[in-house]
């Protein structure tokens, strides 16, 4: 299935300042709130606590739960409603309590049966994670995405040159620098299914580049007197069609996954609705231009060939 038209000659590389520009500006939002809020908005993963996920047979609201656990020495506690569930389900976050976290759960469910009845109320998950614990899943979390971006660097290096690699961790960091912005900047709850997203991100939007990075190392081989930058213009058009079918197909799945697979990877499928969107864009503004960037620079240009 063609897209778009054999022939296509859209100048996206000279574009790439702007689109460049761009990107640093969301990358600069995103910064700005994270220190606006003082960092990320961690789950019981990264942050410690206990989390139980409760369900009532009828609907009722976080004012009335949180009323009904007046009682516990809960300490910080966020009640969130399942927008899906219509009042009936709900995750009660304790990040910190004076009390033992051990037990938790079976006092919450104890003391929610006293006011909505026995048999009214469905303790449907209970998760509990120590605060030393959660600082070494963050710890482990950050080491796994730059292990993956130092490999990405050596694979890339090692098939095509150091330049291309140089694009595409350029590319790659973008695209997760903008994830985690828009988590900051919506204040979205950042736990290890969050990071599984991120290396799913990294995986997809490298395979895009790489299909982008295939046809302009071809295109270079038949150059004839285009410039370096029509060639790799040229590629990018090429790759179009296969760029958008994938990401359309992709996004398809996601979306479903995002309305209809529930609260629990309702956080997870929108960083990797995000990631799609970003890493395409990515593939085609910032990862060839960087290419471009790094070839204007004296140490990178071919010995046998004028820049």
């Amino acid at each position: 299935m063609q897209l778009v038209k054999a022939g296509t000659a859209i100048d996206f590389v000279g574009r790439r300042f702007k689109f460049m520009a761009l990107s640093a500006i969301v990358i600069l939002i995103g910064i700005a709130a994270l220190l606006f809020r003082g960092g990320l908005n961690y789950g019981i993963d990264f942050a410690g606590g206990t989390l139980v996920q409760v369900r009532f047979s009828a609907a009722t609201t976080s004012d009335a739960i949180r009323t009904a656990l007046t009682g516990l020495d809960l300490g910080d506690c966020t009640i969130q409603k399942f927008e899906e569930t219509d009042g009936l389900e709900f995750l009660i976050r304790v990040e910190r309590s004076k009390a033992d976290l051990v037990g938790i759960s079976d006092d919450i469910g104890g003391k929610l049966a006293q006011t909505y009845g026995e048999g009214r109320v469905d303790i449907r998950r209970a998760e509990m994670v120590g605060p030393k614990v959660g600082s070494d899943l963050r710890r482990k979390g950050l080491l796994a995405i730059m292990y993956a971006l130092a490999g990405i660097l050596v694979y890339i290096t090692v098939r095509f040159e150091f330049k291309f690699a140089v694009g595409a961790i350029a590319a790659l960091a973008h695209d997760v620098l903008i994830t985690v912005g828009i988590f900051a900047l919506l204040n979205k709850e950042f736990n290890l299914s969050i990071i599984a997203a991120l290396l799913a991100i990294i995986g997809y939007s490298l395979n895009d580049t790489i299909v982008v990075y295939d046809r302009i190392r071809e295109n270079l081989k038949r150059a004839g007197r285009r410039s370096y930058v029509e060639v790799i213009n040229t590629a990018i058009n090429e790759t179009l069609s296969r760029t958008i079918l994938t990401s359309l197909t992709t996004m398809l799945v996601l979306l479903a996954l995002f309305f209809i697979g529930g609260g629990v990877i309702h956080d997870f499928a929108f960083a990797l609705i995000v990631g799609v969107v970003v890493g395409t864009y990515s593939s085609i503004f910032i990862a060839s231009p960087i290419v471009i960037a790094m070839r204007d620079i004296k140490f990178f240009q071919p010995k046998t060939q004028k820049a």
